[in-house]
């Protein structure tokens, strides 16, 4: 059974466990494992991994529509080695710092393989803090998208799967590339901006392709997906041998940790000029009949899923 199956055997005991982060009395909290084997390939700093594992954290808050107020992480691994430990913890505050959020702490533990487990704590925003651009006002979930509505992401998509890419090449240069780009930027601040903008909103840490099935089942809705619409970050034009696979690894390789949302036609320009990582609108919603396409063909539900 793999993640999304176990969800759903889940859901009627747990109804909140269906968005990227569960929301009590405006504090939202969000919770991630990581490990060494499966998610932090050969080259990847520990600096890195502290940035990453964190970072990943606070894209659930975003993907609310949040504050991001504070993380921890629980730091397993089979010796504590004082260099990579002081890595971890600075990249975590590093990512923390970048979205206006501290990082406060944790856990330490031994494990047979480095692995971390983190939490994000935010909160939003209720309506007498509204702003004049309209942002901030309670929490976004996967279930608000209507036919009509305008799809959109954030970003640039494909940089995690272009530094694994160089991480495999494991040159000195390739390494220090592959280690870029796998810190992202949590788009807290892009999702403070969406909040009551979009009606719909999630992550993508398991991709374009796969976060809009997902959108699409919460919802009750379908997509039409523009693939040249699509905006692809330059390090994979580095790495893809044709548009195939440029546009497979933009859309099916995951972990690239931008939002994807549907706007109101009416919204679109404010939440535009609002995003500061950019927001582009790749297609459409339709009903759900009409099903996930790509260029008006079906879009395969592919991307990463553990289990």
């Amino acid at each position: 059974m793999n993640e999304r199956d176990a969800l759903r055997r889940l859901a009627a005991d747990l109804p909140r466990a269906g968005d990227d982060a569960a929301v009590v009395d405006g504090t939202v909290i969000t919770t991630d494992m990581l490990h060494e084997r499966t998610d932090f390939p050969p080259g990847t700093t520990r600096y890195t991994a502290g940035w990453r594992a964190v970072g990943a954290s606070l894209s659930d808050v975003a993907a609310m529509g949040a504050e991001a107020t504070a993380a921890v992480a629980v730091y397993a691994d089979e010796t504590f080695d004082p260099g990579d430990l002081d890595e971890f913890v600075a990249g975590a505050v590093d990512v923390c710092a970048a979205v206006d959020a501290e990082y406060v702490g944790g856990d330490l533990d031994t494990h047979t393989e480095f692995t971390t487990a983190t939490t994000a704590i935010g909160s939003v925003v209720d309506e007498a803090d509204r702003d004049d651009a309209g942002a901030g006002v309670g929490a976004v979930t996967r279930s608000g998208a209507s036919p009509g509505e305008a799809l959109c992401v954030t970003g640039e998509w494909g940089r995690s799967a272009a530094a694994l890419r160089l991480f495999e090449r494991g040159t000195e240069s390739a390494l220090d590339r592959a280690n870029d780009l796998f810190r992202f930027t949590p788009r807290v601040a892009d999702g403070r901006a969406l909040a009551g903008n979009a009606t719909a909103m999630m992550d993508s840490s398991d991709g374009l392709a796969r976060s809009l099935h997902q959108l699409a089942e919460a919802s009750g809705v379908g997509f039409a997906l523009e693939s040249d619409a699509v905006p692809v970050h330059p390090a994979v034009d580095d790495v893809a041998d044709d548009e195939a696979e440029r546009f497979e690894l933009a859309a099916h390789f995951g972990e690239d940790f931008e939002l994807v949302c549907t706007v109101p036609e009416g919204k679109l320009d404010r939440a535009r000029e609002a995003c500061p990582a950019g927001l582009v609108r790749v297609g459409t919603v339709r009903e759900a009949d009409e099903g996930v396409t790509v260029d008006g063909d079906p879009l395969p539900d592919r991307g990463y899923t553990h289990g």
